[in-house]
């Protein structure tokens, strides 16, 4: 597997921001990932998500926000869309063999498809590590009003106790998506992945599930 720490331009006002690249062999796919609000791109989760996918032979190119970065308050979005075209620019020109997708966990996602929406990103498809749908404890399904204008497909991994996403919310959007859109629920999973292990049937840890259901879905793309 190749790894390589980097750095790379976020926004004009913001300066470089640092960025890991993870390459297995035989890969044939990349998929440039977003952080959650709360933790950078070297959290457990990020991590997780990180050796599954390579395992399932898809290379990843993580990247932090600025704020993460430098520590303080969230950006702009207009910084945060910027940061997202440039990861995938970045990502392109390392890996320009491999196909590109672009996603991220949670807050890393949420920004990812609004990019997708806003700059038309050159990315082959979206992939969605718990989509924050809605804060906690309020029902709206505002977040996903962008959503249909965004043509490529897209695959949302959401587990079933996330109290961020609203499946009865969803249903109405997912009907307007279509073809484009593929839900994967993760069983007893909370919006950070936390299971109950008692009752979850699948012996799969959540990471490889999510892999596998994502090669799959890639295969397809």
């Amino acid at each position: 597997m190749k790894s390589k720490d980097l750095k790379f331009v976020a926004h004009r006002t913001k300066g470089k921001v640092s960025a890991l690249l993870q390459v297995p062999k035989m890969s044939d796919v990349i998929v440039v990932l977003g952080h959650g609000a709360g933790a950078g791109m070297s959290h457990a989760n990020m991590d997780g998500i990180a050796n599954a996918l390579h395992a399932n032979r898809i290379a990843t190119f993580r990247y932090q926000f600025p704020f993460m970065e430098r520590g303080g308050g969230r950006d702009s979005l207009e910084v945060s869309l910027a940061t997202i075209g440039n990861a995938v620019a970045q990502a392109q020109q390392l890996e320009p063999k491999l196909r590109l997708l672009a996603g991220g966990h949670s807050f890393g996602g949420r920004m990812t498809s609004l990019a997708a929406a806003e700059l038309k990103l050159s990315v082959e498809g979206l992939v969605f590590f718990a989509f924050p749908l809605h804060p906690p404890g309020k029902r709206s399904a505002k977040r996903a009003d962008h959503l249909p204008s965004i043509e490529i497909p897209m695959l949302f991994l959401t587990g079933t106790r996330d109290r961020l996403f609203d499946l009865e919310l969803f249903d109405p959007v997912r009907k307007k998506l279509g073809r484009r859109a593929e839900l994967h629920l993760i069983e007893t999973a909370d919006h950070g992945y936390k299971i109950l292990k008692r009752t979850r049937k699948s012996k799969e840890s959540v990471f490889d599930e999510m892999a596998r259901v994502t090669r799959h879905w890639v295969d397809g793309v």
